[in-house]
């Protein structure tokens, strides 16, 4: 039973995103009326919120080194917004509901993988609970839709609500366990070993925005290039997607196995070969069958993303909070940095395949700053030292 408390809620935190944020625009519109653009500005503050609880919370959480009871706040606080969205119908106070307990309450996950990195958890338990997270967001928004269509809109609060309650619970399950059970803080040591935040963290977080950047934007652009770029039924996008976010599951279990044989910066280049394979091949793509065929490319490529790209920040900054917030949040900055890859990619002379052809350039950019910043100095031997600098005889 105690083996399942981790997996139980790394399920639950990614039903509980699963749920909310892919249905939050129609509850907005359908609870409270709101117009096209008030769903954006509210979408926006909404993860604006969700940006700086992310800093916030877990540093908070690394100074107290306790990352279940924070854990714990989040899950009251998606139960009170839960709790708020449902009985309100007040477009304000469903804004301010959004941004003083959906914000904090979104650091849940982060919180999650900060907590394994605390208690000693090595790469292959991070990337295996990082594939039952990406589980819940293939079971997750198909769950919602469904119980929204078919018990009403706000179906969707009441089970979110259920999902908080079991969070709080499994939590408190933790933390009761921690008490009975003392807990190893120090982390196992991995194959690339520990390093402070320096040139090389600042590298990975840059290069992770390039390719979270890449990744948001092949996905905001997969229906228009379906239905513009190849011409076929916009169907072909949701089943390009539904496959690929299929295949990350194994494609994530099988890189908890092999990366007990590599490190991770060999990973990520295998990731960002693999972006860069499938990107390229996008731009040439002229039916459903190879758009689908491509998809394994993908998995790949985001599973490394998702997977090896969190237990590289753990590695590289040393609070294991600040580390998983930093991660989280080059995925928000990528989905901001998308915008200009799809404006840029999409007025060149290929249309639509330009946003993937300019894909693959970001990803080889991110995987060359990621090289350059990890090159480690050349180490001078101690005999030519001392020939360097021993006086130099007369004769």
């Amino acid at each position: 039973m105690k083996r399942l408390l981790v997996p139980s809620a790394a399920l639950l935190w990614g039903l509980q995103f699963a749920f909310l944020n892919p249905a939050l625009a129609l509850l907005l519109v359908a609870l409270f009326n709101a117009s096209p653009a008030e769903v954006g500005w509210v979408l926006a503050v909404y993860n604006a919120s969700g940006f700086v609880s992310s800093l916030l919370l877990p540093a908070y959480a690394d100074r107290a080194m306790d990352y279940l009871r924070p854990l714990l706040a989040c899950g009251v606080l998606t139960l009170v917004l839960a709790a708020v969205l449902a009985v309100s119908t007040s477009l304000p106070i469903a804004v301010v509901g959004l941004i003083v307990l959906g914000g904090p309450a979104g650091v849940g996950s982060s919180l999650l993988f900060a907590h394994l990195k605390h208690s000693g958890a090595g790469t292959a338990d991070v990337v295996n609970t990082r594939a039952i997270v990406s589980f819940a967001w293939v079971a997750g928004p198909p769950l919602a839709t469904f119980i929204m269509g078919g018990l009403g809109n706000r179906a969707i609060l009441l089970a979110l609500g259920a999902v908080a309650v079991l969070n709080v619970a499994t939590t408190a399950a933790m933390i009761s366990r921690r008490r009975s059970v003392p807990v190893e803080t120090r982390p196992r040591a991995d194959a690339d070993g520990g390093q402070l935040f320096s040139k090389t963290g600042v590298a990975a977080v840059v290069s992770f925005i390039a390719l979270q950047a890449t990744n948001s934007a092949a996905v905001s652009i997969m229906g228009l290039f379906v239905t513009r770029g190849l011409g076929v039924d916009v169907i072909w996008a949701g089943i390009a997607l539904g496959v690929s976010a299929a295949l990350e599951i194994p494609a994530l279990f099988l890189i908890g196995r092999v990366s007990r044989r590599f490190s991770s910066r060999a990973l990520i280049a295998s990731g960002c070969v693999a972006g860069f394979a499938y990107y390229a091949a996008m731009a040439f793509v002229s039916n459903p069958a190879t758009l689908i065929a491509l998809q394994m490319l993908n998995a790949w490529f985001f599973g490394i993303v998702a997977g090896v790209g969190l237990t590289l920040f753990q590695r590289l900054i040393p609070r294991p909070g600040l580390a998983s917030g930093l991660y989280t949040n080059t995925r928000r900055v990528g989905a901001i940095v998308s915008g200009p890859v799809i404006a840029l990619g999409s007025t060149t002379a290929i249309g639509y395949q330009g946003v993937f052809a300019t894909c693959a350039a970001l990803t080889v950019l991110a995987l060359l700053v990621m090289v350059l910043a990890g090159r480690e100095p050349r180490r001078v031997p101690q005999r030519e030292l001392l020939a360097t600098t021993a006086p130099k005889s007369g004769f």
